[in-house]
């Protein structure tokens, strides 16, 4: 079922969502002070393409430079990217067909607001 779902997103939101992330990242990464919003980008770009079967966590390391990191990428780029993840959930959930996929993108929301701090994994 993981493989359908994933395959339906990637069709529907995955790839532009994915996107996204992907031109956040180049511009981080272009900008040599903000190497590690590129990389967190990447890893949210990852997680946007495939993203059933996986989930995201709170970092336990993760401290103060993280939060002042999130404020800065909250102002740049979060805001902008998790309105995209708003308008395309919104607008999956529309179909019957589409809310677990609606449901998916409301799901990514936090951490493309804050994505400091947090970690990727699987679910077993």
């Amino acid at each position: 079922m993981r493989l359908i779902l994933n395959v339906v997103w990637l069709v529907l939101s995955g790839f532009w969502m994915a996107l996204g992330y992907l031109v956040a990242g180049v511009v981080c990464c272009v900008l040599i002070v903000t190497i590690p919003f590129g990389i967190a980008s990447f890893r949210i770009a990852h997680y946007a393409l495939w993203p059933f079967g996986r989930t995201v966590v709170d970092r336990r390391d993760a401290g103060v430079g993280s939060f002042l990191g999130n404020v800065i990428w909250f102002i740049f780029a979060g805001l902008w990217l998790s309105i995209g993840h708003l308008i395309s959930g919104v607008l999956l959930c529309i179909t019957i067909i589409g809310i677990p996929l609606g449901l998916a993108n409301f799901k990514m929301i936090p951490v493309s607001l804050m994505p400091l701090g947090k970690e990727i994994v699987e679910l077993r």
